[in-house]
């Protein structure tokens, strides 16, 4: 891909991501109505085939607790990126599911990761601590680790979830909230299978 269409596709996916996030409410995140007008994804599924997956982008920053996560060191493993913003009302409606995926698939060799995205620190700890959340969670304020996902399956609503395979490859999305922990399990059992 030239980079002239690079370029035109990530200014298409940042166009779309900023009327997802307009249409998320027009508060902000310390607002008591920020879930007032909140657009979100229906809960689509979309399994990439193995030979058709592309690498995901650099995935790396600081997290809410003062760490640093990176997406490169986690080679090997399945990992599961949710990206979620504390001022949404369906990523609060999943916060139980994904947790109790986590504790449930850790043994596995499933690592989770959330993307605390269009949002501030302190409501985004807040939300963490309330939901009791113990993966680590990657601060990306302005959206643009999100960017990087134009080129393969773009997390096109807060939230969305991406499976990422052995070989740091896109497996899996699914937009909007996880419904439950269950689908969840079902679509990584789905990713760790093909990477057997």
């Amino acid at each position: 891909m030239t980079t002239a269409i690079r370029r035109v596709a990530s200014g298409v996916f940042a166009l779309g991501l900023v009327l997802v996030v307009a249409g998320c409410g027009g508060t902000s995140a310390s607002s008591t109505t920020a879930d007032a007008g909140f657009v979100s994804g229906d809960g689509t599924l979309k399994v990439v085939a193995e030979s058709l997956r592309k690498p995901a982008p650099a995935v790396q920053g600081r997290t809410l607790t003062g760490g640093a996560f990176d997406l490169a060191k986690q080679r090997g493993k399945v990992v599961v990126l949710n990206v979620w913003g504390s001022w949404c009302g369906p990523c609060r409606s999943e916060a139980p599911a994904l947790q109790r995926a986590n504790v449930a698939l850790k043994s596995r060799g499933v690592e989770f990761v959330g993307l605390n995205t269009r949002d501030t620190d302190d409501p985004a700890r807040a939300f963490i601590r309330n939901f009791g959340i113990t993966y680590p969670n990657i601060a990306d304020p302005k959206g643009q680790i999100q960017l990087g996902f134009s080129d393969t399956l773009p997390p096109a609503a807060i939230p969305s979830t991406l499976i990422i395979d052995q070989q740091g490859r896109v497996a899996a999305r699914i937009i909007g909230p996880v419904d439950s922990q269950t689908t969840l399990t079902n679509l990584v059992d789905q990713v760790l299978a093909s990477g057997r």
